[in-house]
């Protein structure tokens, strides 16, 4: 119940102190991307319910000479993923209810809805904007790309990490551990 209330307080307070930046970087993404600036995905949920994640676009793509199309992220994109304000909008998804502040961050179908046994508990926690997980893996996206298979690589060594920091998580969650939680992520994006 704690949890829920601070989402919401936090969630709502940082909306209206944020509009501005949040108004702007929609526009700037909008421009840069040369569309509507929104990123919407399904992503897996609370007890394994999908729910659509907001973000703000970072790619543009380019339609290439054969049937390809070329994904590049412009350089003002590359700064909203470096410091996480494509993530803003997800307040929205915090504030609504589907995320929370702190929890294992919601995936793609096809990873956490297909565990298994114990790893399952996972599922019961609602998806969070940040974890220890995710601070770990802020650039996981630079790591990946230095991995000749990228794909095999996050399934069988960066995922089952995420799980094992995760289920860590669902045995020992606390409100303090969320703060602390915050704080680090703070500290490692500002």
């Amino acid at each position: 119940m704690i949890k829920r209330l601070f989402d919401i307080v936090f969630a709502l307070l940082l909306l209206i102190a944020f509009s501005g930046i949040l108004v702007l970087t929609w526009l700037i993404s909008a421009w840069a991307t040369r569309s509507g600036g929104i990123f919407l995905q399904q992503r897996i949920g609370q007890y394994g319910k999908p729910f659509t994640i907001i973000k703000l676009k970072t790619m543009r793509f380019l339609a290439a000479d054969t049937d390809q199309v070329k994904a590049i992220i412009p350089p003002v994109s590359a700064f909203f993923r470096k410091y996480k304000l494509d993530e803003l909008p997800q307040l929205i998804n915090i504030l609504i209810g589907q995320m929370s502040f702190v929890g294992p961050r919601p995936d793609i179908p096809g990873y956490y809805d297909k565990l298994i046994g114990d790893e399952r508990k996972i599922l019961e926690l609602k998806p969070g904007l940040t974890s220890e997980a995710s601070i770990k893996y802020s650039n996981e996206e630079e790591i990946l790309k230095n991995i000749p298979n990228p794909e095999k690589f996050n399934d069988e060594v960066i995922f089952p990490d995420k799980i094992k920091m995760n289920l860590h998580y669902y045995y020992n969650r606390s409100f303090i551990g969320d703060l602390k939680v915050i704080f680090n992520t703070l500290l490692r994006f500002c």
